[in-house]
């Protein structure tokens, strides 16, 4: 059995979604009968600041994760290697890519969930995000180290292509680079009614009424500003809230929240846990989805899994993540999501979304796609299946 180095996130920059990736593979590769661990960069500099995603405490961090752990990694690459010439590495994220040039690339892959920031860094306008003068910079910096991977996975095929348009010259038809789709990076499940609402209590949002569910951040493309224009479009025909989960409102959201008189049927709760979360998509009317950009979007497949109707943007990947079992819109137009959310009234219409969704969940479990990883290191479909099993 071989050993695998996985190289995960800088902690201080408590990007979590990350951080369970990385514990996914780390876990899965254990339980097929491999040796694993991950190595991360030291927090040294960024000790002397509270916060290490923002001002001179970025910078701090900055000096962490490309001076010292390049050092640091150089050092423990050279010895581990001599104990073990067959030791392969995995980098969970592609923002580290720059760590490549420090590792050998023959027994090295790396898994590319979105190039949103990169396309960003070049102007395309269809990210929905911007980027700094500098990070410009350090975008085509994890660009140029990205392009020369070896051995690559994207989360969806949206995101290869992408990559491939953005990688000229680095000629990746002649390296293997694939799409491996992410998996449950937590269990997410159908839960009895009762515990749902028993989970719920004193959460701050009313269980008496129907309400539409929102998970992720604050960030300009998760469009979450579509919820409140959804609701606004719909008027007397709907009598239900709005809950967001995920990073707290932004004072121009709360803003608008006040201009459309929706105070009193909006809430928010805050970097909820995962029992919150799990009841939370149990227990909504539907799911919202109106992302302008993604690389994979995880929140579609737990809400499926959980047996929620979902209601999502047209542009890829969510269609292709989702398998189909959604109903889709233009996510500049909230009528049109205003009409999908009443077309659940239909009880065919809601139990097909539904079924269908459970039975897309089957494509991302573990299991599958650990077997998928192996296969992208040299171990064989078949026989990572027997490990697996």
């Amino acid at each position: 059995m071989a050993k695998f180095i996985f190289i995960g996130n800088y902690p201080r920059d408590k990007q979590e979604s990350m951080e369970r990736f990385a514990q996914m593979l780390h876990h899965g590769f254990q339980e097929a009968g491999h040796a694993s661990e991950i190595w991360r960069p030291v927090v040294f500099f960024g000790t002397l600041f509270k916060s290490t995603t923002s001002g001179l405490g970025k910078w701090m961090g900055y000096l962490d994760k490309w001076i010292l752990f390049c050092f640091l990694l150089q050092w423990r690459v050279s010895q581990i290697m001599a104990k073990d010439k067959e030791v392969r590495f995995h980098i969970c994220d592609h923002s580290n890519a720059p760590y490549l040039q420090y590792l050998p690339s023959s027994k090295t892959s790396i898994t590319c969930h979105d190039v949103i920031a990169i396309r960003a860094a070049k102007g395309y306008p269809d990210t929905y995000v911007t980027a700094s003068g500098f990070g410009k910079i350090l975008q085509n910096w994890i660009l140029k180290h990205l392009s020369s991977a070896v051995s690559l996975a994207c989360v969806s095929n949206l995101t290869l292509s992408q990559l491939k348009d953005l990688s000229v010259g680095a000629k990746p038809e002649q390296k293997d680079w694939k799409v491996i789709y992410n998996a449950f990076n937590a269990d997410f499940e159908l839960i009895p009614e009762k515990k749902a609402i028993e989970t719920l209590k004193n959460k701050n949002l009313p269980l008496d009424a129907p309400f539409i569910l929102h998970v992720g951040s604050a960030l300009p493309r998760k469009n979450r500003k579509l919820l409140l224009d959804m609701v606004d479009k719909l008027g007397d025909k709907w009598e239900g809230n709005i809950c967001y989960a995920g990073k707290p409102l932004d004072p121009s959201l709360v803003a608008h929240v006040q201009r459309l008189g929706l105070e009193k049927r909006v809430f928010s709760i805050v970097n909820p846990n995962h029992a919150t979360l799990e009841a939370l998509y149990n227990t909504c009317q539907a799911f919202i989805f109106p992302s302008y950009s993604e690389g994979f979007g995880w929140p579609v497949i737990e809400a499926q899994a959980c047996g929620t109707p979902v209601i999502a943007s047209n542009t890829a990947p969510m269609p292709e993540v989702s398998g189909g079992a959604a109903l889709y819109c233009d996510p500049n137009k909230p009528e049109e999501f205003a009409a999908a959310l009443l077309s659940l009234n239909d009880s065919i219409i809601q139990t097909d979304l539904i079924e269908r969704g459970l039975a897309n969940c089957s494509r991302f479990s573990r299991k599958q796609i650990i077997g998928s990883y192996l296969e992208l290191h040299g171990i064989k479909q078949k026989e990572a299946q027997l490990i697996c099993s």
